[in-house]
């Protein structure tokens, strides 16, 4: 079998994409989850969470990044062969925020 530009077998490099195409598969479901979801807070709160805003561009990240591996547009595994793709500022709205809380004012004695 021939071998890849990296030293690695096709047939290796071939598992490697089928394999990925499955994660692909459950990262695609997750993706969906994740858009309905900010929709949902979106409606309640009137602008998105930032947890979700991160995660999700995260993810989008992971998802071209096994695209361009099943392309071989590059040698390089993605996650868990690599880091955790970081996630971006946002550019679209700013996220939902809220506010700390006021910590409750202690008497110093009991009052009686």
């Amino acid at each position: 079998m021939s071998e890849h530009s990296n030293g690695e077998p096709i047939g290796l490099r071939i598992v490697w994409m089928v394999l990925f195409l499955f994660v692909w598969q459950l990262a695609e479901l997750l993706l969906a989850g994740v858009v309905l979801l900010q929709v949902i807070y979106r409606l309640f709160y009137g602008a998105p969470n930032a947890g979700l805003l991160s995660f999700g561009d995260s993810l989008s990240q992971y998802l071209a990044e096994i695209g361009r591996f099943g392309t071989f547009n590059t040698e390089a595994k993605p996650w868990p062969f690599a880091d955790w793709p970081a996630p971006r500022p946002s550019q679209g709205e700013a996220a939902h925020s809220v506010p700390p809380a006021p910590h409750p004012v202690r008497d110093e004695e009991p009052k009686l």
